[in-house]
């Protein structure tokens, strides 16, 4: 397993440097900066999105089946048909 200091997309560069004490305190909430560069109805629907996936019209249901070990011995034992 490699180290994050190993990493070289961690390493800053001229397009990436370093944060710095000074840097966090200047930084701005991007619900203030956005707009500026992506445009204000961009940057309402990017920052009020819901998170994840849509919700299905048929969801399928999550079941967890328990069987006895002699009655999974028994299908095995039976093979695919």
């Amino acid at each position: 397993m490699s180290r994050i200091s190993d990493d070289p997309a961690s390493r800053p560069d001229e397009e990436n440097p370093e944060w710095t004490a000074e840097t966090f305190a200047e930084a701005k909430p991007a619900r203030e900066v956005l707009a500026k560069y992506i445009g204000e109805t961009a940057a309402q629907e990017l920052l009020n999105r819901r998170p994840g996936r849509p919700v299905k019209e048929n969801r399928k249901v999550n079941q967890t089946l328990r069987l006895d070990a002699d009655v999974v011995e028994a299908y095995r034992k039976a093979g695919r048909r």
